[in-house]
């Protein structure tokens, strides 16, 4: 029997545990090329988990066994505030293939601007509770610094009661990784996270630990009210190559790791988050320390990106990260777009971001899951000149297409690359039998 557990007032996790086929599991089942016995058990010990967009009834699952998906952030500023902007960008993401959103608005009627998005995708949709947070308290008592720590709460359960599916709490940045970065001297790229940087500053100013860490339990009761999988943020997370693995962002690991645990036990699906920005030849070790001490909770990478240089090609790096990132293991990449460093992305920025994400989270999978099909499929599609079957396979056959109909007068078999000079064309008539394992087929 399938059961909706949403309405059995029960997590995904606490339903794997007792051996019960949800609605949510029988739709990633059938989305993804995993048995069911392997499913439900990584459901169960935390391993993999699924965002539930509750207003439209859509899944996706995020975790061991399953695909690499990837996430599209969009938002306002407090410099720009375009509401309409917003939820097309929203549109654009999901047609574009994006799995999830992530609703980061920090400027305007914020309570607003999440419902018009979430009523207008059908993708799970995730919030970083602190911006809300931050931004009322600026609204109220005109310092961020003066925020009630009760007042956090209040905007958790108030996001998760609207419907989102995912949230990014940063529990982990703490008393004792604040120290680690105070030890360290600070760094060469200082704070990139907008939720850690105002938190580090509000535990500075009122001498206070992280009500996220301290009250770590109502956070915990509030995500399992609503089934809202927790994704333990990454305050701390490098802005800088030269700052990868540093004593602070390994403690904040270290204590989200530990975080993890203690979800997992209150029946609450968890997601881990990671960089940022990082050397290539250090993502491998990234990879499996993450899942070495969270024992395989689905690892969530902010691209990552490989290099500082690229501003506006950001995306370019970032595809190069993620693809290594889920090759050894990473299961959420987070796009970047072109603007990345530069300024709010245009929906156009948005549509390149989604298409490099969906790239690197290919390629990961070529590696990780076997999933290559598609690869030979294309190959065996251009060795025999067949564009159709091309465009098929292709990550974005409306593109594709497009772009040889601009390059190409005619539909003549070869293309305007080669023109006579076509090796397919030319040798093909020598050949009857493509060669498999040594075989003949």
């Amino acid at each position: 029997m399938i059961i909706n557990n949403f309405m059995a007032n029960m997590t995904e996790k606490e339903s794997a545990t007792r051996g019960i086929w949800t609605a949510a599991m029988d739709y990633a089942f059938n989305k993804e090329s995993i048995a069911k016995e392997h499913l439900i058990e990584n459901i169960s010990n935390g391993k993999a988990v699924i965002l539930h967009n509750k207003n439209k009834d859509k899944f996706v699952g995020i975790g061991r066994g399953l695909t690499t998906k990837i996430n599209a952030s969009i938002g306002t500023s407090t410099n720009h505030i375009d509401i309409k902007e917003e939820v097309r960008k929203a549109k654009i993401a999901e047609d574009g293939g994006a799995d999830t959103l992530m609703e980061l608005s920090v400027g305007g009627d914020l309570d607003f601007i999440r419902k018009e998005v979430l009523n207008n995708t059908s993708l799970p949709v995730g919030t970083v509770p602190l911006y809300q947070a931050f931004r009322e308290a600026i609204d109220r008592y005109k310092n961020p610094v003066k925020m009630p720590e009760n007042l956090v709460f209040d905007v958790i359960e108030k996001q998760c009661e609207s419907g989102v599916s995912f949230m990014a709490i940063h529990s982990g940045l703490n008393l004792i990784s604040l120290e680690r970065l105070k030890k360290q001297s600070y760094r060469y790229a200082g704070l990139v996270s907008k939720g850690g940087a105002y938190l580090v500053a509000w535990m500075i100013e009122n001498n206070k630990e992280n009500p996220l860490y301290e009250r770590f339990e109502d956070v915990l009761k509030i995500l399992k009210k609503y089934d809202t999988v927790l994704s333990l943020g990454n305050g701390l997370r490098a802005g800088s190559t030269h700052d990868s693995f540093d004593r602070a962002y390994m403690q904040e690991l270290i204590i989200n790791c530990e975080l993890c645990d203690i979800a997992r036990d209150y029946g609450v699906q968890v997601i881990v988050e990671g960089p940022g920005h990082i050397p290539i030849d250090e993502i491998e070790a990234n990879v499996k320390i993450q899942k070495r001490m969270s024992n395989e909770a689905p690892f969530y990478v902010l691209g990552p990106l490989v290099t500082d240089v690229a501003a506006g090609y950001d995306h370019i790096s970032s595809a190069i990260g993620g693809a290594l990132s889920s090759s050894y293991g990473a299961d959420f990449l987070c796009y970047v777009t072109p603007s990345e460093h530069l300024g709010l992305p245009s929906g156009e920025d948005v549509e390149i971001g989604v298409k490099a994400a969906k790239i690197a989270a290919h390629i990961g999978d070529m590696i990780k899951l076997k999933k290559n099909g598609d690869d030979l499929n294309i190959s065996k599609a251009r060795r025999d000149i067949d564009w159709e079957k091309q465009f098929k396979y292709s990550i974005d056959p409306e593109y594709a297409r497009k772009l040889f109909k601009l390059k190409n007068q005619d539909d003549t078999a070869g293309c305007s690359m080669c023109g006579e000079f076509c090796a397919p064309l030319r040798i093909r008539k020598y050949f009857k039998y493509e060669i498999k394992q040594g075989k003949k087929s």
